[in-house]
């Protein structure tokens, strides 16, 4: 079974591994004895994604993210296991889309003639001001 990221994208069941783990927090005495929450693990570097989708991916500032190239994440909002599972794959989708998306070069913009000739004017109206506030030496 595959995961889709998006219309063309998707990644093999196979390469996310989820382990069932006990979840932290309050919880009482279920806590303890049921793992309810996810632990997701995803090798970025030998999963099927596309060169550049990965390179991007492995670009990213993410505290998740191991110097090897693995996804770490964390799933224990809900209270059962399979809403924990959709939870992690959720924000394991999220994550991916997120580096699909390629960012526009940003063009550098010019200040226009107007611009620059009010904000001279406004200059010098401003220095005039200061002009007529000072003594007058006879």
């Amino acid at each position: 079974m595959t995961i889709a990221i998006t219309g063309s994208l998707a990644i093999d069941d196979a390469e996310v591994d989820m382990t069932a783990i006990r979840a932290q927090g309050s919880g009482g005495q279920n806590v303890n004895k049921v793992s309810s929450a996810i632990h997701l693990r995803f090798d970025v570097k030998a999963s099927s994604l596309p060169d550049p989708i990965k390179q991007r991916l492995l670009a990213k500032a993410d505290s998740r993210l191991t110097a090897e190239g693995v996804f770490i994440l964390k799933a224990q909002n809900f209270r059962t296991q399979e809403q924990n599972r959709a939870d992690a794959l959720n924000r394991l989708i999220t994550w991916v889309k997120g580096a699909t998306v390629v960012q526009k070069k940003r063009r550098p913009t010019r200040i226009g003639k107007g611009v620059k000739k009010r904000r001279e004017a406004s200059k010098k109206q401003h220095s005039e001001r200061k002009q007529r506030r000072q003594k007058i030496n006879f």
